[in-house]
């Protein structure tokens, strides 16, 4: 089992202004003083020894996660949670690799219907394809029609009927799993405004959870301890660390989000192994996001008994389970 960001960010997309690209470039070429970069190697060697926030961006699209679940030379089915815009570059990816005469099945499950998380679906070039198939999953019953209404002519030029891919709409149920060759999916209800829900995907003797806008009480222990039930020995887990702790319960309580010490907490306790650092915050930049990954690693080193390995996800970014 393989996950691929494609979208790492939260409420929006964002992207590098001339001034951040401007301070990137001036902290490379002060790093570099003094040093003998008189050919390509060295040059690439010390670009590859800066900060992954000076040498680096972790991203700007919205949330979308690809979860490889079967050998994709044999297979032509593929899973995909969340539609936010990272799913553009999505298609375009799969349209390059498998041409448009080679249908394929795309198993979509959806965490909840807030414009950021359905937004790249019109620009998802494999629903324009006859012969491709999306089945997109989810527990709200206004599936269908956020995706429709999203694509009226007042929002948009091309109508939901005049897509040429098969599209299919299945409702789950929170807590009851579903099966689809092979990989276990169950859903979770979280708190968030207007629902969300998070997935727990099993196959192969592996657990990926992908929990996104959901927002944790510290008083509620019962809540609290479902989490760690869902997210039990599990191998990697996304987790919406969108705020600071200080922030989620006060400034922002409410707001339907999470922090990274809520997620380092709940993975300690569930036994998980590795923790990535998802739906960041879209004010913040590549150097403020980097110094939240410092402060989570070493808030887990201090607390943990057991090794959690914790990464922040950045549009392209492939964590193997």
């Amino acid at each position: 089992m393989k996950a691929r960001i494609w979208g790492a960010r939260g409420s929006l997309p964002v992207a590098l202004t001339h001034t951040q690209i401007r301070a990137k470039l001036v902290a490379a070429l002060e790093g570099a003083i003094g040093r003998d970069l008189d050919n390509s190697e060295k040059i690439a060697g010390y670009v590859d020894s800066l900060g992954f926030d000076v040498r680096g961006t972790f991203g700007g699209h919205s949330s979308c996660v690809e979860v490889q679940v079967w050998d994709p030379d044999n297979c032509a089915e593929h899973v995909i949670l969340d539609m936010g815009s990272g799913v553009r570059p999505l298609g375009g990816a799969k349209l390059a690799r498998y041409g448009p005469g080679k249908p394929q099945t795309y198993h979509v499950f959806m965490s909840h219907l807030h414009w950021d998380h359905i937004m790249g679906f019109p620009f998802f070039t494999p629903a324009y394809i006859p012969g491709n198939r999306i089945i997109i999953y989810g527990c709200h019953a206004q599936l269908e029609t956020a995706f429709r209404r999203q694509q009226e002519s007042i929002s948009f030029p091309v109508s939901f009927d005049q897509l040429g891919a098969k599209i299919e709409f299945r409702q789950l149920e929170p807590g009851v799993p579903i099966e689809i060759n092979g990989l276990r999916i169950t859903a979770k209800l979280q708190l968030h405004a207007g629902d969300s829900y998070g997935y727990r995907l099993e196959h192969g003797g592996r657990t990926l959870i992908y929990t996104t806008d959901s927002e944790h009480k510290l008083e509620d222990s019962a809540a609290r301890q479902g989490f760690v039930d869902f997210f039990r020995n599990a191998d990697l887990v996304i987790f919406d660390a969108m705020y600071s702790l200080a922030d989620s319960i006060s400034v922002k309580a409410d707001w339907g989000h999470s922090s990274n010490v809520v997620g380092v907490e709940l993975c300690q306790l569930a036994g998980a192994r590795q923790l990535c650092l998802f739906h960041h915050e879209p004010i913040y930049d590549d150097a403020q996001i980097a110094r939240v990954l410092a402060e989570t690693r070493r808030f887990a080193e201090l607390t943990g008994e057991a090794p959690l390995d914790v990464v922040a996800a950045y549009d392209g970014m492939e964590i193997e389970l």
